[in-house]
């Protein structure tokens, strides 16, 4: 219905919405030489990478729960009584030697388990080794990838898909003449397995996961492998299966496990993965692959965006890559912008794990960083995008990890800090570990729980789902209980304070992390305490505990402006001005929350801003894509589109050996290496340009570059369930259309005049919000430093109406002449 009102006002306007239709490829001349050139498909559970090479294709395979490991709880309890010390010798001035304790002891049992992937399906084609008129495309308009080349006067084409229906990865092979397919399949593993044909003519790859870090391996998993022929005949050979002469074939890929949840690996991983091949064979491909595209373009084509397009989309992805800083491709934007939805629809899927450090999508028995889920930024970035394009059902598996974490975390919330509720450090994994791992610099740091609920509380301010927040309550209220138990009282100020702890994963003085009171834990706490306060008053459950947590917040520190203008780091006027560090903890209540605002706390805005600057803006691939976001928030499109620019910049390999931050020829983000937190951060930080919900209104394109003049974007969601669509030309909004889908109080902020399609004046907005959806958490008045010099901040004028609206109508609006 949005989509059809949509498209008769640009009928009705003369206007014409430019089809992007074709354009969402990602396409090459050339089949992959390296992991990080092939292409991705995935359906929630499993995920493959595509090499598309003619001779010797390679299907890399990954199925989610393959961790190395089993059910385990890493908490060391011998943590426990440094933890004060650490704190006394901190608040005593002596920091070294609080470091060095932090940095003595073994800080848990293991450091975490490893995602590791399922192996290679190898196809072999006799001969097909020089062909001509090459191609290679990943269509995400509907998640399909595409192989076609030409030998001896024949037309190869290969399709490939993870079916989002079936729950298998299909793979089809077909030529312009009848009996053209020969081909053998074969399947290896690095990991302790086995392989046997079955009686059906099926191959069985099974195996079982390594042995870790004291942790005996125990997820058994089950990869098959069967072809459905199309004439033609099926033989064996060894362990490979033989297609030959067939007209086509379909090979269809099933993996399982033993695993059924974190605690419990009871599960018969042959009989899963075999029931799914079985149904998935008894239909045909066209009506597979018909289903596949119809449940994908469900979510998909919620969200379309149009930049322009300069032709650049004629050139090979690759290359749009290295020519992007030096041309003008704004397509290339929007097509960057629409992977990282394709990603999320095709790594996260109700029921499913959640994205890790590389989503689904893993060739190594020995990951970088393990895979596993890093929650001192990167696991939620991974999530940033879901609410706001319009994938709210696909944030569902990261909020089933907040409430599992929220029970394995009291183990170690109980045994390490004597507290109630739970607890999470910087890392965690498939078996749902808490305790704090690797160096202090960055395990030492006890907020986690508190980050990961945020996300708890904004999926309740986008869908308004009340039975979901009661649901999500008891995860919340126990991370308040944690951090509540665990704040101790700064001495100087009589502040409540979280320590000991890191600003992740950065120094305060020259190889000294641990410290007390750092503005991101104050920040997290923050937030924590107020989403709950609120969350109770809306249950009106627990008034007496969220009358604590009021108390507490009210003592918790101020931010601090410093010495150099700068929103401080930490408790004491440290930061550095050459300080490039990647994490830029301390503005976390720039972006994600909403603590810092240009309208509501100009001093801090500039403060922030200021820390940012000195930060830089060349980074590891996800820090760029955070820079994004933040130059959102401080209405700088211009700066925006330059970090974009930086994030899409060819990753290189430098004299030194090590690579740049950036770009993969894939589209894969390089931190380096492959980290796909930077592809979602970016994709949200694209949406943060256009549209913005944080401070009390609908904020309309509020940090638009002066290079998209033109443009439209449709189907993004604001907090409190509007859906938005915008049309602008001449930098300036031409047309929007919003979709009240809870009703109430839309109020709307925008840089040009505003009246209704009907012509008729709106209401200017006045006080406070008064949509639930909108609240704002005043923080009190920032220390600033007497050597700090801020200049007196100035804002484009804006103008701010409200809308009345009621549930499921539609509101449309346009530029005042």
């Amino acid at each position: 219905m949005k989509r059809i009102l949509w498209c008769l006002l640009l009928v009705l306007g003369g206007i014409s919405l430019k089809a992007q239709s074709g354009k969402l490829k990602l396409w090459y001349d050339k089949p992959a030489e390296k992991w990080t050139e092939a292409l991705p498909i995935g359906n929630g559970r499993l995920a493959a990478m595509i090499y598309g090479t003619t001779g010797a294709e390679q299907i890399q395979l990954n199925e989610e729960t393959l961790w190395s490991g089993g059910p385990n709880n890493n908490t060391n309890p011998e943590m426990a009584k440094i933890l004060p010390e650490i704190n006394r010798l901190f608040f005593e001035g002596k920091y070294q030697e609080a470091d060095d304790l932090a940095n003595a002891e073994k800080r848990a049992k293991n450091n975490g388990m490893k995602y590791q992937p399922a192996g290679n399906l190898w196809v072999t084609f006799p001969g097909h080794d020089q062909v001509t008129d090459y191609y290679r495309e990943l269509d995400i308009e509907n998640a399909i990838t595409t192989v076609k080349y030409k030998l001896d006067g024949v037309e190869y084409t290969r399709d490939y898909f993870a079916s989002l229906d079936n729950g298998t990865i299909m793979v089809r092979f077909t030529a312009s003449e009848k009996g053209k397919i020969n081909c053998r399949l074969g399947l290896d593993c690095e990991l302790r397995s086995k392989i046997t044909i079955e009686a059906d003519s099926t191959i069985n790859l099974s195996g079982i996961t390594d042995d870790h870090e004291g942790e005996l391996g125990q997820v058994r998993f089950n990869a098959l492998v069967k072809p459905q022929l199309e004439g033609g005949a099926l033989e064996l050979d060894g362990k490979e299966l033989v297609v030959k002469d067939a007209n086509a074939a379909t090979v269809y890929i099933s993996i399982a496990s033993n695993f059924k949840n974190y605690h419990d690996i009871s599960g018969d991983g042959f009989a899963k993965a075999d029931s799914i091949l079985k149904a998935a064979m008894g239909g045909d491909y066209q009506t597979a692959k018909a289903k596949h595209e119809a449940i994908y373009r469900n979510y998909f084509d919620r969200v379309s965006l149009d930049l322009g397009d300069s032709g650049a989309s004629a050139k090979t992805t690759d290359q749009r890559v290295v020519d992007f800083k030096n041309g003008d491709d704004p397509q290339l934007v929007s097509l960057y912008f629409q992977f990282g939805r394709y990603l999320m629809i095709s790594g996260s899927q109700p029921g499913s794990q959640p994205m890790n450090l590389q989503g689904k999508w893993n060739d190594r028995v020995d990951p970088p960083w393990d895979c596993k889920y890093t929650t001192n930024i990167n696991a939620e970035m991974n999530y940033w995008p879901a609410e706001m394009t319009n994938l709210s059902e696909l944030h569902e598996p990261f909020l089933k990890m907040v409430k599992e974490l929220s029970q394995s975390g009291r183990e170690t919330a109980k045994i390490l800090y004597n507290a109630r509720g739970w607890g999470l450090h910087h890392n965690t994994d498939i078996w749902r570990i808490t305790g704090p791992v690797d160096w202090a610099r960055s395990g030492l740091w006890p907020t986690g729980e508190a980050w990961v609920s945020q996300h708890l509380w904004e999926h309740y301010m986008y869908t308004g789902d009340k039975a979901f927040l009661q649901e999500a309550y008891p995860a919340m209220k126990g991370a308040a209980e944690f951090l509540l138990d665990i704040l101790i009282e700064e001495p100087t100020h009589g502040w409540l304070v979280v320590g000991p702890s890191v600003s992740p994963e950065n120094s305060y003085l020259p190889k000294i992390n641990v410290g007390v009171g750092n503005t991101m834990d104050n920040q997290l706490a923050f937030d924590l305490f107020s989403n709950v306060i609120r969350t109770a008053k809306i249950l009106g459950v627990d008034a007496a505990f969220a009358d604590s947590l009021a108390a507490a917040k009210d003592r918790l520190p101020p931010m601090q402006i410093g010495q150099h203008s700068q929103l401080q780091e930490w408790i004491n006027d440290w930061d550095r001005v050459d300080d490039t560090h990647r994490h830029v903890s301390h503005l976390y209540g720039v972006f994600p929350s909403n603590q810092v605002s240009p309208y509501r706390t100009p001093e801090l805005f500039q403060a922030a801003k200021n820390s940012l600057i000195y930060r830089g803006d060349v980074s590891t691939g996800w820090s760029m894509g955070w820079k994004v976001n933040l130059w959102a928030r401080f209405l700088d499109g211009d700066h925006a589109l330059k970090l974009i620019g930086d994030q899409l910049s060819p990753s290189v390999r430098r004299a030194n050996g090590k690579e740049t931050g950036g770009t993969y020829p894939n589209l894969f983000d390089a931190h380096p290496p492959f980290q796909i937190d930077g592809n979602f951060g970016c994709t949200a930080g694209i949406g943060e340009m256009l549209l913005q919900s944080y401070d009390g209104c609908i904020d309309l394109l509020p940090a638009l570059p002066s290079k998209w003049q033109k443009g439209e974007v449709t189907g993004l969601v604001a907090r409190g369930g509007f859906v938005v669509d915008i049309r602008w030309e001449n930098g300036k909004i031409a047309e929007i259309t919003i979709e009240s889908k809870l009703g109430g109080n839309l109020r709307l902020r925008s840089r040009n005049q505003l009246i209704d399609v009907d012509g008729a004046t709106l209401t200017a907005a006045k006080g406070d919000n008064p949509n639930q959806f909108y609240p704002v958490n005043p923080v009190k008045e920032p220390l600033i430093s007497k050597k700090a010099n801020l200049k007196k901040l100035k804002l484009a004028k804006t103008y701010l109406y409200d809308v009345p609206t009621e549930a499921g109508k539609f509101y449309s609006f346009k530029l005042k002449q």
